[in-house]
């Protein structure tokens, strides 16, 4: 009857079958590894150049929207010049017309009107409707009525309005576009850091180097999912 292997005979034969599948093992673990790298690099390549290519699209948007505020303001203060300018010779024809009026001298009144512009003309008589030489609670001036109108002036507040909506459309997305540029210095690290991994001798820190960039490629997905694409 054959003998069975003895304890020291069985140690060996392990270790004989370890050293004979060990350099296969490790050979097909690295071409794994490889083919991860390989994959991981393409994704984190076409990430790079859609992310920079977003910041890029991100910033010429907020340049345009910044110089639109810009002279959108720049509109918007010359209508408020005009408009002042216009409620200064206003003034200075509600003065002729009130004079005439509290004087009683209806040649001079009637041709001070005829100096007003429509809508001050509109407020000067809704004025004297309002009895204002014997009526204590009559506005003190037409330019309180509600008749009286500067076109530039409601000009003014509207392209005031457009310029801060431009502005903020600017600042807004000029911090898209920065966000793209650090998701981009992001992807530029996980490529860093496969790119060295691949050269390491060592195989346990070429794998810990692909698991770190992994892991960080994972963040940028998500970080990029977070954000607004390009705009058209």
């Amino acid at each position: 009857m054959p003998e069975g292997l003895s304890a020291s005979e069985v140690g060996k034969e392990i270790a004989e079958h370890r050293e004979h599948h060990a350099p296969e093992d490790h050979s097909r673990r690295d071409r794994y590894v490889s083919i991860a790298e390989a994959v991981l690099l393409s994704l984190v390549a076409i990430m790079a150049a859609w992310s920079g290519y977003a910041a890029a699209k991100w910033g010429t948007d907020s340049s345009l929207s910044l110089a639109k505020a810009s002279s959108t303001r720049t509109k918007a203060n010359q209508a408020a010049i005009e408009a002042t300018q216009i409620r200064t010779l206003d003034s200075v024809d509600f003065n002729a017309a009130i004079t005439a009026y509290a004087s009683h001298n209806p040649l001079l009144f009637r041709v001070a009107l005829k100096r007003l512009r429509p809508s001050a003309l509109a407020a000067v008589e809704a004025w004297r409707a309002t009895k204002p030489l014997t009526n204590p609670n009559a506005p003190a001036d037409p330019s309180d009525m509600p008749q009286y109108r500067i076109p530039q002036q409601a000009q003014a507040k509207a392209l005031n309005a457009k310029a801060d909506a431009y502005f903020n459309r600017g600042q807004s997305a000029a911090g898209t576009a920065d966000k793209y540029v650090r998701l981009t210095v992001f992807l530029a690290a996980v490529l860093f850091l496969v790119g060295i991994g691949s050269r390491l001798p060592l195989p346990a820190a070429r794998y810990g180097l692909v698991g770190v960039a992994s892991v960080m490629f994972v963040v940028s997905v998500v970080e990029l999912l977070s954000l607004r694409g390009p705009p058209s």
